[in-house]
């Protein structure tokens, strides 16, 4: 029986709460902490009567280390789930050191502020080091190895399901397929429709800037970037049919380049349809991406934060989006002396999750992991002091698991290969 705080209230939160007092035999109490605590209250309040879970609410701070640590303290939780925004990472993770609790999270940090001269400096001495130029990577949480080794803590970065699952696919491919990997091409696919001329499936802060980023993946031991959506493909996926995909940088690239020994070239695709992409280059073409303030009317304003405001909230979503996701890996390698290749992938129908949780897939496919995640962690089975991403842990449980809370998972042998 664990007792687990969870810092956020959006669509993926919805998800993990949900999926948490699903497994009360697990969670036995979870507080819901946001800014906004009427939120947290109205889900409790939804929950409640169908669980043995014990839910409370609180409201934080989460940009608040000092606030944080108190709540923590307050709460005595066994383990925390952040499933706010990568802003945040880092003062969770400075939180749950100065209060002794393991921490989880779904998406490695990244900066609000990517004008900020401090963060710049170090930034840029890393586009110079390692060749990409992302706004997100792994550096910023991997810091806190020593600091979590000497408090005897665990951090699980990245359970939501890319990254997360597409690298716990990846552990499993290892472990039970292959003596070697050499090749990784991640597919995400959502072939859903919400009808919106244009919307973001996820936060469009996030989203939009990742999307709109250069694309590099990793390869013969170092990265090579590319200019945005320059590198596309077509493929033919399961339950949903062919379409149009495009090479991005994802954070998994980077952990997984680092721990699975012997891999020669990782990619990374998303499919998008060409309204998207149209609505997508007009938006950043007049400014409206920029993460730096501006003043209008006498009042600082982030473009992209005022742009956010204007969209559909992706929490709502839910009931208007018709069609299935795919999301999985695609491995070439060797076994026994011979090459091999194997495709492991989820497909998820958005209107049953819906149905189920009163949201569309894309948030069901992360908040699950996130829920799984954690259970790994508070019942001890990723257990181990230090800074972890997924892969870097036992697969069995965390893919059983998969299949117990509605992410079902497909092996399949000799698959159409990405060129």
């Amino acid at each position: 029986m664990a007792r687990l705080l969870i810092i956020g209230c959006g669509g993926v939160a919805r998800v993990a709460i949900a999926k948490c007092c699903q497994n009360s035999e697990v969670f036995q109490e979870i507080m819901i902490a946001s800014r906004t605590v009427s939120k947290c209250d109205a889900l409790a309040a939804e929950l409640a009567p169908k669980t043995k879970t014990v839910i409370t609410t609180a409201k934080v701070d989460a940009d608040n280390v000092e606030e944080l640590t108190a709540l923590i303290r307050s709460y005595q939780p066994d383990a925390v789930l952040n499933v706010a925004l990568p802003y945040q990472d880092l003062t969770i993770m400075d939180a749950c050191l100065a209060a002794g609790v393991d921490y989880i999270d779904t998406a490695n940090y990244e900066p609000e502020d990517t004008e900020d001269p401090e963060w710049r400096a170090v930034y840029e001495k890393r586009c110079k080091e390692l060749g990409f130029s992302a706004y997100f990577d792994y550096s910023w949480q991997w810091a806190y190895q020593e600091k979590f080794e000497k408090a005897g803590l665990t951090a699980v970065c990245g359970t939501g399901f890319d990254p997360g699952v597409t690298s716990v696919f990846t552990a499993y491919a290892l472990k039970h397929y292959f003596d070697e990997i050499h090749t990784i091409d991640i597919l995400d696919c959502n072939g859903g429709d919400h009808g919106y001329p244009f919307a973001t499936n996820f936060n469009p802060e996030i989203n939009l800037r990742e999307v709109s980023a250069p694309g590099s993946y990793w390869e013969d031991g170092h990265w090579v970037e590319i200019p945005p959506m320059s590198i596309k493909r077509e493929y033919d996926f399961a339950q949903v049919g062919k379409k149009d995909m495009y090479l991005l940088h994802h954070e998994e690239i980077e952990s997984l380049a680092k721990n699975i020994p012997g891999v020669k070239r990782i990619r990374f695709f998303m499919t998008f349809g060409q309204s998207y992409l149209t609505h997508m280059k007009c938006l950043e073409n007049v400014g409206m991406l920029s993460t730096a303030p501006i003043e209008f009317e006498g009042q600082q304003i982030v473009p992209i934060q005022f742009l956010k405001a204007l969209l559909p909230d992706p929490a709502s979503l839910g009931p208007r989006t018709v069609g299935k996701t795919n999301i999985g890996c695609i491995f070439t390698g060797v076994k026994d002396g011979r090459e091999k290749t194997l495709y492991i992938y989820n497909v998820c129908d958005h209107q049953e999750c819906y149905r189920e949780v009163g949201s569309q897939a894309i948030s069901y496919t992360t908040g699950v992991p996130a829920m799984i995640g954690s259970m790994m962690v508070v019942s001890g089975l990723w257990k181990k002091p230090g800074v972890f991403t997924v892969e870097e842990f036992d697969p069995d449980p965390y893919m059983d698991a998969l299949n117990k809370f509605g992410l079902p998972w497909v092996v399949e042998e000799n698959p159409q290969l990405i060129p």
